[in-house]
């Protein structure tokens, strides 16, 4: 089950997980060019330099599909260099759609036959919870996982995601949704009361009070939680126990994403600035 790869992954390499961002000026730091050969050079730099030093990382799927066909192919060596290293990859693709359409999708990202395929993917809720199921269904038969968006740091979120007000937003909602997938999920699998679900939750690091003014617990969720906005964004472990509370941190349920604050060192340097990050994330000077 993904939820038990992940908490391994992190008790051996901390709640670090760098998200694969090829800005163009990221690119242009690098020496490399704004193209499908200087994104798909980036990536797999970034990943050989993370190799037994981060939990996962997450692909931005958007900076390689830019560059068309070539970025696609580029990613899907993203992919498998990852896979090869040892390391979990989360494909930030956020998709949401309805029936069939949703089921291509889960095919493409979440089945092993598919170059494309990740051990967990970012979706996108707000065309109805119940039509993401074909990646739940997909992610259950092959031990991947999905990370369902519920409370991003983004201030245009708040217009749908706080929709409802304290007690009855949407956001809680998904939460509640989540909890019974993973419930669900770890009862067929006999483990009613240990370990993580596969399913789990996008909230931002930098989200503040905004789940406690809710009368939201992401924690209840009964998976793996996703943070972005470590590092650069302005949380570290003090924002990250604010909002998800130190326990949540010490059981393994939070994996926290940072970008520009490790890309940001260069290949030479991105491995020390992950090592000390991630030093920092689990409380060691």
């Amino acid at each position: 089950m993904f939820g038990e790869r992940l908490a391994r992954a992190i008790a051996e390499h901390g709640p670090l997980c760098v998200g694969i961002d090829p800005h163009e000026h990221l690119l242009e730091s690098w020496g490399l060019p704004a193209t499908a050969a200087g994104v798909r050079e980036f990536a797999l730099r970034t990943v050989s330099g993370l190799k037994g030093r981060v939990a996962a990382v997450k692909p931005q799927s958007a900076f390689f599909e830019q560059y068309g066909s070539a970025g696609v192919a580029a990613l899907e060596e993203t992919l498998a260099a990852a896979a090869e290293a040892g390391i979990l990859t989360v494909l930030d693709i956020k998709r949401g759609d309805i029936g069939s359409t949703m089921g291509a999708y889960a095919k493409a990202y979440l089945d092993p036959a598919s170059a494309l395929a990740a051990d967990a993917i970012t979706v996108s809720p707000f065309l109805g919870f119940g039509a993401l199921e074909p990646a739940f269904a997909l992610a259950a038969a092959h031990g991947r996982g999905v990370f369902v968006l519920a409370l991003t740091s983004n201030p245009e979120g708040r217009e749908v995601q706080h929709a409802g007000g304290s007690g009855d937003s949407v956001a809680g909602h998904i939460v509640a949704q989540v909890a019974d997938r993973n419930a669900a999920a770890l009862a067929e699998a006999g483990e009613v009361s240990a370990g993580l679900g596969p399913f789990g939750l996008v909230v931002g690091a930098t989200i503040g009070s905004a789940a406690r003014d809710l009368g939201v617990d992401p924690v209840d969720c009964g998976g793996p939680i996703l943070a972005p906005g470590v590092g650069a964004q302005g949380a570290g472990i003090r924002e990250l126990r604010d909002v998800f509370g130190p326990a949540a941190l010490a059981s393994g349920q939070v994996l926290a994403t940072a970008s520009r604050a490790v890309l940001g060192a260069g290949p030479e340097g991105l491995a020390a600035a992950a090592d000390e990050l991630n030093r920092a994330l689990i409380g060691e000077s």
